[in-house]
């Protein structure tokens, strides 16, 4: 039986790290903006439907948006800095190559 060892992720490069994890938070700055567009495109959504209404409505509604669109934002790029740095295959899951032994 063969044993193969996991290949060393390039995030554990500090050098490729730093670049990694500079381009995670360049685009967390860029979704944080379109985070603030969206929020006052609901805002002049609900005022349109309904004028002044209540400032916990908006507050409620401010938090809701803003928290979904970077909550999404965040782990979709940790997903994108996973895949791109390569450590997806740095990883030994032997569960998989019993289930599928082509791999």
């Amino acid at each position: 039986m063969e044993i193969l060892l996991p290949q060393p992720s390039r995030l554990d490069d500090p050098l490729y790290a730093s670049v990694a994890w500079a381009r995670y938070w360049r685009l967390m700055r860029g979704m944080a903006k379109f985070t603030l567009l969206c929020v006052v495109v609901a805002f002049a959504i609900l005022f349109y439907l309904h004028g002044f209404a209540s400032i916990h409505m908006y507050i409620a509604t401010a938090g809701g948006v803003a928290l979904t669109v970077m909550l999404m934002a965040a782990l979709m790029g940790l997903v994108f800095l996973s895949s791109e740095s390569g450590h997806d295959e740095s990883i030994d899951d032997p569960v998989s190559k019993d289930i599928s032994p082509d791999e």
